[in-house]
């Protein structure tokens, strides 16, 4: 057998692949001795078992954002929530700013494994055509292919995907193309420009999406983890949402730096991402045959898996059925089976986000109001799947989080703030003990192509369109917010018209995103997209102190942290060990 051309990857990196732990089902591959080119990329492997494998296991990297970042969710390093664990938290030490170019938060600030990911797309795209596949699927626009082609999209897919997620972390990175390095070769590649890195992630979506499957998947179980053309439009609205925003297009932090974005504000950046969005939602979303839309029950979303019948999920990465996310971040001061780490807590500032029921902000006039006393009554019904809060039922008891309650006790290290997260768990209210769900990882739904159209389609126009306010609507409406007497869903100042400013529309929609996706890796990078940082931060993080009489509960907001912001924090620093081996490779502002 010849000696595979890749080197030293036969022996190294490839085995690293097909070993690593804690995989599920689809993405698990079968651990050999060597791989080399001709096994990897076998002309008498029919089904191409092999190359399916590696495949996958190229899947595995995709972010899973369950307890994701050290046994933490994302949002508990924004103004969202913050880890029980605190000051040793990776999360606490992203909200503070503890880490430098030597001292990284791993767990987030990736770098190498984006770059080991695109490495292994290029050696797939650089042989499978020679495997004989005769297994074939329908592309979306209905052709009959051989299997290879859809796994070279999907592989272009994952490749597009990690050069964004380098994107939004650092601005532009060093693109690569379809070039194969050895593993030992000596690479010193300046980082493209911004603007180029967005360009290459748009063309190379774009180029693909005819060569994936559709939604409705006609093998939904077997292949509802494999990427769709949906996912790869879905992705490319993301991206051009976040290239339109503040921080790269219209309110840089160091002006005429094009690493870290455009070299100049265009408003018509907003109109393409609308575009693109409402192009989805025409497409999918639209008529009696609309095969994208927004599940009747909000909780659905996260714990029912899967059929074509759930029309909301695009695309997702796929986990094992286990209590993970219940038994990491249910509530303490339970017992047995009951039991949680309480890992997650909610502050003050998300809760006070939830609207009233009526689609009003807690301190607008609308036709109720707040009760500081009656924190959680007459709220959006979000409120009561997203978070647990004194008084909410949760396996078969009824929460205590007021200090020296069950699930509060004084003395001890318990929720920070009062709060414990209750999204993505499975239906334990009335249970007695946690049982196995399927905690799948949703990448993209329907929700957020409304939401992204949304923002974009406001910020090009000097007033709200009708089509906004209709996917507002449309999810509060889902979440049940009351239309009130002349179906306005509280978007309006005078109980009339919708008459809101583009500036009052903006609030909203930033407002709209933090609650109907909290905690999905959304709030953490909104704040910095929107340049909204220094603002959130100069506001303390908020928990609720409750305390209990015997004729009365009262609740008092409290500080639990305060975070000193640096704008320098809007993007990562490039490791130090990339920048020294690199002579080409330039640090971002201030690091």
């Amino acid at each position: 057998m010849k000696q595979n051309k890749y080197g030293t990857w036969a022996v190294g990196a490839f085995m690293l692949l097909l070993s690593a732990a804690a995989c599920t089902d689809s993405y698990e591959s079968t651990p050999v001795d060597m791989f080399t080119e001709d096994y990897l990329f076998s002309k008498t492997d029919s089904n191409g078992t092999v190359v399916r494998k590696y495949l996958n296991r190229i899947y595995y990297y995709m972010r899973n954002g369950h307890n994701g970042v050290n046994g933490d969710y994302l949002d508990a390093a924004s103004d969202d929530a913050l880890s029980v664990i605190s000051s040793e938290s990776d999360v606490y030490k992203l909200a503070i700013g503890r880490y430098s170019a030597s001292n990284l938060i791993n767990s987030d600030m990736i770098w190498s494994d984006p770059y080991l990911v695109i490495r292994r797309v290029n050696i797939l795209l650089s042989g499978i055509d020679v495997v004989p596949f005769n297994t074939t699927y329908t592309d979306a626009l209905g052709n009959t292919r051989r299997l290879n082609d859809s796994m070279k999209a999907e592989a272009r897919f994952l490749r597009a995907y990690f050069y964004f997620e380098l994107v939004k972390r650092y601005g532009g990175v060093p693109i690569i193309g379809d070039k194969v390095y050895e593993l030992n070769e000596n690479i010193e590649l300046p980082r493209s420009t911004f603007e180029q890195c967005i360009k290459y992630i748009v063309s190379e979506l774009d180029d693909i999406k005819d060569d994936l499957r559709s939604l409705p998947l006609p093998d939904a179980a077997a292949s509802a983890h494999v990427v769709n053309t949906q996912a790869a439009q879905a992705l490319k609205i993301r991206v051009l949402l976040y290239a339109a925003s503040p921080l790269f297009n219209e309110k840089p932090i160091e002006s005429g730096n094009e690493l870290i974005g455009y070299a100049s504000y265009d408003r018509e950046r907003w109109k393409i991402a609308a575009d693109a969005a409402r192009n989805f939602i025409n497409t999918y979303g639209t008529g009696d045959g609309a095969i994208m839309g927004l599940d009747d029950n909000f909780k659905n979303v996260f714990t029912n898996w899967y059929s074509n019948e759930h029309k909301e999920v695009i695309f997702f990465r796929e986990n094992a059925m286990d209590k993970t996310v219940e038994t990491a971040n249910g509530p303490l001061g339970l017992s047995g089976a009951k039991q949680g780490n309480g890992r997650t807590n909610p502050t003050q500032n998300l809760v006070n986000a939830f609207l009233m029921k009526d689609g009003h902000f807690i301190n607008d006039k609308g036709k109720y109001e707040y009760n500081e006393q009656l924190p959680y009554a007459q709220r959006d019904p979000r409120l009561e799947y997203t978070i647990i809060h004194n008084g909410s039922s949760w396996v078969n008891s009824t929460m205590e989080t007021w200090q020296g309650g069950a699930n509060n006790p004084l003395g001890s290290s318990y929720s920070l703030t009062s709060y414990y997260m209750r999204k993505f768990m499975g239906d334990f209210e009335a249970a007695n003990e946690y049982q196995d769900t399927q905690h799948n990882w949703v990448m993209f739904r329907y929700a957020e192509i409304l939401l992204n159209f949304a923002e974009a389609e406001n910020e090009y126009l000097s007033t709200p369109s009708q089509a906004v306010y209709d996917a507002i609507i449309a999810l509060r409406r889902r979440a049940g917010i009351e239309p009130g007497e002349k179906n306005l869903y509280g978007l309006t100042t005078d109980e009339l018209t919708h008459n809101l400013t583009q500036a009052e529309m903006r609030k909203v929609i930033q407002n709209e995103r933090r609650i109907e996706l909290a905690f999905e890796e959304h709030r953490y990078w909104d704040i910095r997209r929107w340049r909204l940082a220094e603002q959130v931060y100069a506001q303390p993080i908020q928990g609720m102190y409750i305390t209990k009489s015997q004729t009365s509960t009262t609740y008092v907001p409290q500080a639990v942290l305060n975070v000193q912001w640096d704008n320098k924090r809007y993007f990562y620093p490039i490791p130090y060990s990339e920048v020294i081996k690199n002579k080409n490779m330039v640090q971002n502002p201030n690091w």
